[in-house]
């Protein structure tokens, strides 16, 4: 049934959740999109919003909570949706000030902090690797003296790779703590950081769609190559499905649905990462109360026909008062192959595979998703398309010490 007379407000820090927009549009709200001001000239579908809202580049979160305060004076506000991660935070903390439902600060910051979430992880029995916060200097004199190295220096509110460090000795973690307390920004320095052992291996993710507290849908990928491998020293970024009915599907599936009981996650959509270690057991890394980036929405929608920025809408709008039915998923498979380009806008046309259900259209990237019943053809397709996009288009650029 539509939802005629609702009002939602979207906060968005960065360019992503058009289609999460246009279901609310379809559903019959009135759509608010608070926005940064840099994000402006973007591609917003303009269509499916009633009010486009601005705030400086450097607001702080009093300053959401306030713009949205003066919103809520002659519209009552219904939801409060972060269609990015780094809203999260600012969207719990306006539905508190507004008493509006949904995920407010206390479960926010387990989403936000991966201090937080691999310490409720690990006390819900959810294998972690051994970590430390970086603070008490005995606690990590001891950690170092037990768990060897390489271990990795994390940020503990950034995202992806942003920031992460590889070190090899005690020496390097005490210089990399002293650099960090240098800086003039003091949640930037070591307190805001965590230490953890760095495990090799293959890494998943697993995105799925919770409804009152149960998973309805989850899909399960891995990446060719780590993410912060990836960061570090560029390259072709590939995910793709994992084999239907596998152990290693259920296996994550399971965690994902422990590892979001743990967090007391009730509804909306995540993006958890799990690595599998060279003795075949799996170990947490991430997780995030939002959609994947880098295409893997559009990956699952190529395997599964859900597309959960839609589903995702129509779960918040439901909510408790409304039934919520999941499309029935199908069980093929898809993949992204994508890269930062020379070309600003690269031509790929010279790609004509019947498997590609969509082209990257965005400055200096080039990529393909793909979606087949055949996972043997997807990992042939992917593997043909790394190869031609490291030969003619790939841009390999310095990977960033923090967020742009």
């Amino acid at each position: 049934m539509p939802f005629t007379g609702l009002t939602v407000v979207c906060l968005a820090s960065y360019f992503k959740g058009n289609p999460f927009l246009r279901q609310l549009r379809a559903q019959g709200c009135h759509v608010v999109l608070v926005i940064k001001e840099k994000l402006a000239g973007d591609d917003w579908a303009r269509e499916a919003v009633d009010e486009l809202v601005t705030v400086p580049n450097t607001a702080s979160p009093e300053l959401f909570v306030h713009t949205v305060s003066e919103l809520a004076r002659h519209r009552r506000i219904d939801r409060v949706v972060a269609l990015e991660e780094y809203d999260v935070m600012n969207a719990a903390l306006i539905r508190e000030h507004l008493r509006v439902p949904g995920m407010g600060t206390t479960t926010a910051r387990l989403f936000r902090d991966k201090l937080a979430m691999r310490v409720k992880a690990h006390e819900a029995g959810i294998r972690v690797p051994a970590f430390v916060h970086v603070l008490n200097e005995d606690e990590l004199r001891g950690y170092m003296a037990q768990v060897p190295p390489p271990w990795v220096l994390k940020p503990r509110s950034d995202v992806s790779a942003v920031g992460i460090q590889k070190l090899t000795s005690a020496d390097l973690v005490w210089h990399a703590i002293a650099a960090l307390d240098a800086r003039p920004a003091i949640t930037e320095r070591s307190s805001y950081y965590l230490l953890e052992r760095f495990v090799p291996g293959a890494v998943y993710h697993v995105d799925a769609l919770a409804q009152n507290g149960e998973v309805v849908f989850a899909g399960v990928n891995r990446y060719w190559r780590p993410p912060m491998e990836v960061a570090h020293h560029g390259g072709v970024f590939v995910t793709c499905t994992v084999e239907h009915g596998s152990e290693d599907e259920q296996v994550l599936l399971e965690m994902n649905r422990a590892l979001l009981r743990a967090l007391n996650f009730v509804r909306g959509a995540t993006h958890a990462e799990f690595i599998k270690a060279d003795d075949g057991r799996f170990y947490f890394l991430e997780v995030a109360a939002r959609v994947g980036g880098a295409y893997i929405a559009e990956v699952l929608e190529a395997a599964s026909g859900i597309n959960i920025w839609r589903e995702w809408a129509n779960i918040e709008l439901a909510r408790d008062r409304h039934a919520y039915a999941l499309p029935e998923p199908r069980r093929g498979y898809g993949g992204v192959a994508l890269a930062l380009a020379r070309e600003e806008w690269p031509d790929t046309s010279a790609f004509t595979d019947s498997e590609i259900v969509e082209r990257v259209h965005k400055r200096h990237h080039v990529g393909l998703v793909v979606a087949s019943p055949s996972d043997e053809r997807i990992q042939s397709l992917l593997a043909d398309y790394v190869r031609r996009i490291e030969r003619d288009h790939l841009a390999v650029l310095p990977p960033l010490d923090k967020p742009e």
